[in-house]
């Protein structure tokens, strides 16, 4: 829960039509079709939105796709959607060659989910003495601006020899004052981030991902989220959390594109080649004491933030977007702890959600922030600014960390013919 970046712009609304061929299904079914599958989509035409550098908020009404291909993946600079579905992997297989299938066989399934298409074959049409490719709850339903981006975690490379092509910059989380990590939900050998307008499309494109690396991958921990916290988007109303207060107000926008290179995707020679066009994910699962915040009065609420609560104007000021000023606030207020004045400049660009999960046994609500922060380096964003919040911040006495993970996030794949993680896996990479 970081006010850590700088005012949003208006994005422009770019689209673009594709009318693949059919697909055939697999007489083996999916697990032998992967390279096959690796061609375009099937259907009629479907609307496009760009990502990356050329983000679009067309489609949230529409229910349009997003495209898939491009220099960085999308779900990191694309505009927020209203969902999401996290899980994260531990890898089952020591046969890299079996992985590496796996993950064209990933990339296949992603290609045609995130327009809008079913799953190999189709969900139903094809031989009744074998299980269909597809699991079919999203048949009929729009692409609603899927996305799917996937992450390796530290513990990956572990795997298969990759000991060596371990980024520096993914590091351990180190311990933080007041964490009480759940080790169930903490770690994880690879991720795949599924945000969508439609939750059941968001949790469709897990499942299947689950189905097809049976065997190979299973899921550690997932989680599901709504009401996005924070937009890339600058014209969108900024969310508010569960907590009543506007969140992420000063977010990257998806078309600074000055910044999201300085601040979220890997460089040339920032690290090991395969990683340039990439960025670092770190996923933290922070736990809202909401029965204590709703008993908090009005103005101590304020003064944790440093903002009010209707407009959300920092204090002193009329207008949520105004300039803070810092020194009006509490010494230890949220916004003043974590605006990129105070860390010299630390800025990271934010994609959280709430959560809400039942109740803790004892009648109080298991709700809080599913916290996601990409940037381009985690020992020069998160672990800094996170020192610091932990040990000051207002903020801690409502809150706590109780899940926490980190992931490298490769480059985005460039056409049919790339896959998820070829840049590291590849016997040429």
């Amino acid at each position: 829960m970081t006010d850590t970046t700088a005012p949003e712009t208006t994005a422009p609304e770019t689209t673009a039509t594709s009318s693949p061929a059919p697909s055939r299904r697999a007489l083996i079914g999916w697990g032998g079709a992967g390279l096959a599958l690796g061609a375009a989509v099937a259907g009629g035409a479907v609307a496009m939105t760009r990502t990356g550098d050329d983000v679009d908020p067309a489609g949230a009404t529409t229910g349009a796709a997003v495209e898939f291909h491009g220099t960085h993946q999308a779900g990191i600079a694309t505009p927020v959607q209203d969902r999401l579905h996290f899980a994260a992997f531990d890898v089952k297989t020591d046969d890299r060659a079996e992985f590496v299938q796996m993950m064209k066989d990933w990339t296949a399934a992603a290609r045609r989910m995130t327009a809008g298409q079913a799953v190999g074959g189709g969900a139903y049409g094809g031989l009744a003495e074998a299980p269909p490719d597809d699991t079919g709850e999203a048949l009929g339903l729009k692409p609603s601006r899927l996305t799917l981006t996937i992450g390796f975690g530290p513990s990956f490379f572990e795997k298969f020899g990759l000991g060596g092509k371990r980024p520096d910059a993914l590091v351990d989380l180190p311990p933080f004052p007041g964490d009480n990590l759940d080790k169930s939900r903490t770690g994880g050998d690879l991720c795949v981030q599924a945000c969508a307008d439609d939750p059941q499309v968001a949790v469709h494109a897990i499942r299947n991902l689950a189905r097809i690396g049976f065997g190979k991958v299973a899921i550690r921990w997932s989680q599901l989220g709504f009401g996005k916290t924070s937009s890339t988007t600058p014209d969108a109303q900024t969310p508010r959390n569960l907590m009543g207060f506007k969140d992420g107000t000063r977010n990257i926008a998806g078309t600074e594109t000055d910044r999201l290179k300085k601040f979220v995707w890997v460089g040339d020679g920032d690290g090991p080649g395969w990683m340039t066009g990439g960025s670092y994910l770190v996923a933290r699962r922070i736990r809202m004491n909401i029965e204590t915040w709703d008993r908090t009065s009005l103005q101590e609420q304020e003064d944790v933030f440093g903002r009010d609560k209707g407009e959300g104007a920092p204090v002193g000021k009329a207008k949520e977007h105004d300039t803070p000023f810092l020194k009006a606030m509490k010494p230890d207020a949220h916004v003043r702890l974590a605006h990129p004045d105070s860390n010299g400049g630390i800025t990271i660009l934010r994609r959280g959600y709430s959560f809400t999960d039942g109740t803790d046994g004892l009648g109080r609500l298991d709700a809080g922030l599913f916290f996601l922060a990409y940037q381009r380096d985690p020992r020069k964003g998160f672990i800094p600014l996170q020192r610091k919040l932990s040990a000051s911040d207002a903020l801690n006495e409502y809150i706590q960390h109780v899940g926490s993970a980190v992931f490298a996030v490769p480059p985005g794949v460039r056409d049919k013919d790339d896959w998820w993680g070829r840049t590291l896996l590849s016997e040429e990479a």
